[in-house]
């Protein structure tokens, strides 16, 4: 009785949730067009839903004609590029591209016989290198459900195995170390270790990230891939090649939309990484966060600022941070001295989300303390963007995992909003808002099927708006900054009434 009265107090607390959200209605998409949104209530009425996801459509489109991926150093990345350029310069903005070099690993995994496929995979983190073409042989695996097994796990399950082969391996019981090394102590040219399949839950059944953890030397290709791509490679007559190249320099690009108006000393920056890992289209992560910035970035365009406004897709996030320390240690220190803030938005529309607000005076006393002088403040301006629509929040930590990174390092006042990854929803938090507890924000995060479908329209509204409530008012006043750094060189003007 308990557990049923707990699942309709959460029906109840997300029916009100959505009751109170109530954006304004929506302008005709001509009015928007052609008028200047200059206040918050006529900006949220141009910033849509439909026009994020429409930018997300087109994300998910590149990525199918490229592999399945948008990863830097990528041709879907390079097609994201030109995306996010073509749309910036139709609005009006200066757009410009900064290079910078990053660490590249190429990974492929094909399967030649009976069938022609190419799989999604990702190298083990102590992989060999190299390029391997044999055929493969399934190691003691089970395909039947529950799919229990120990394949790889003793010596013996190599027994009879030809040297030289390519050795399938599937996840379960064992660590993977164990069945690694005994599949290279029997003369595997190569391992593919597939996931287990024993739930359907994409950890248990997507393509997977795998840490060896060994100290002895593993020098082989070792990939993972998902079950379904495992079951395929099982089949009878199977030859395959696998492909692990040592990392290499590649170049990526950040794009830059600035607008043609707006004081240039008094620079506010609001950015999105653009890259997806190279598992998958990553239309969550962070394809949500650049199609809400390409929208309101959009809606702003016939806007004269009162700050130069600057937005950033960034390149090769995925890969440690690369382009947005790479357009930070870019700037003078008298370029960086007129970057008034910096907002991020990476993950805001996760299927079982939270609504973060980065925790820039630290008041949850939790993990890396408070951003730089000015970061309170930011917080403080989402956080009334929240209260007035009446949507609960709550705080995260600056963990150093995305694209404010550097501009904190840099002492830049910065916030911005999040909807969880890998993290696993409390009790609490699915009964504030709904959703699943126990299991991640975003199921699907780092994964093949953080794809189109992979969204919660309610975060992702709330957020678009939340965004263009911030830039807007930042575009115009950065006054609430100036005081809290004692930096009011400036001259200062209120965001126009409603």
């Amino acid at each position: 009785m308990f557990s049923k009265i707990i699942r309709l107090f959460t029906v109840v607390v997300l029916l009100v949730l959505t009751l109170a959200y109530a954006p304004g209605a929506s302008a005709d998409p001509l009015v928007c067009d052609n008028r200047i949104n200059d206040t918050q209530e006529k900006l949220l009425e141009c910033v849509t839903l439909e026009g994020v996801r429409e930018h997300q459509a087109a994300l998910q489109a590149i990525a199918d004609a490229n592999g399945g991926t948008r990863a830097s150093g990528t041709s879907g990345y390079d097609a994201s590029v030109a995306y996010v350029v073509e749309k910036m310069t139709a609005a009006g903005y200066q757009v410009t591209l900064h290079e910078f070099p990053f660490i590249f690993f190429p990974v492929e995994l094909q399967q030649t016989a009976p069938i022609e496929a190419t799989y999604i995979s990702l190298p083990v983190t102590e992989t060999g290198f190299g390029t391997v073409s044999a055929p493969v042989i399934p190691v003691d695996i089970n395909l039947a459900p529950p799919r229990a097994n120990t394949s790889g796990c003793e010596t013996e399950d190599f027994t009879g195995f030809s040297s030289g082969s390519i050795a399938l391996v599937q996840r379960g019981t064992c660590p993977l170390a164990t069945k690694v090394l005994n599949a290279q102590a029997a003369g595997a040219s190569a391992v593919i270790l597939f996931n287990q399949g024993d739930a359907p839950t994409p950890d248990r059944s997507d393509l997977f990230v795998a840490t060896l953890g060994v100290t002895e030397l593993v020098n082989i290709p070792v990939v993972t891939t998902s079950y379904a791509d495992g079951e395929s490679l099982a089949q009878a007559g199977t030859e395959a090649t696998v492909t692990v190249g040592e990392p290499e320099i590649r170049t990526s690009t950040n794009v830059i939309a600035e607008s043609r108006e707006g004081d240039p000393n008094n620079v506010i920056i609001a950015g999105a990484h653009l890259d997806s890992v190279s598992s998958g289209p990553g239309i969550n992560d962070n394809g949500s966060g650049s199609a809400a910035l390409l929208e309101v970035a959009e809606q702003m365009a016939n806007l004269t600022p009162h700050n130069k406004v600057r937005f950033a897709w960034w390149g090769a996030e995925e890969a440690g941070l690369f382009g947005s320390f790479a357009y930070v240690i870019s700037l003078f220190p008298y370029e960086l001295a007129k970057v008034a803030l910096y907002l991020n938005f990476d993950m805001i529309g996760s299927p079982n989300h939270v609504f973060f607000i980065y925790d820039g005076d630290d008041s949850d006393a939790e993990g890396a303390g408070p951003g730089p002088a000015g970061s309170a403040e930011i917080e403080k301006t989402f956080e009334a963007y929240f209260t007035s629509v009446g949507v609960p929040f709550k705080g995260t930590d600056f963990s150093g995992r995305s694209d404010y990174g550097p501009f904190i390092l840099a002492g830049i006042p910065s916030g911005g909003l999040f909807t969880g990854a890998e993290g696993i929803k409390t009790e609490e938090e699915a009964a504030l808002w709904g959703g699943t507890a126990g299991i991640a924000y975003d199921p699907c995060y780092h994964q093949p099927c953080d794809n189109y479908a992979n969204n919660n329209d309610f975060a992702l509204a709330v957020n678009s708006d939340a965004i263009a409530y911030a830039v807007l008012q930042y575009a115009m006043s950065t006054e609430d900054i100036s005081v809290a750094t004692g930096n009011l060189k400036f001259p200062l003007r209120e965001i126009p009434a409603e």
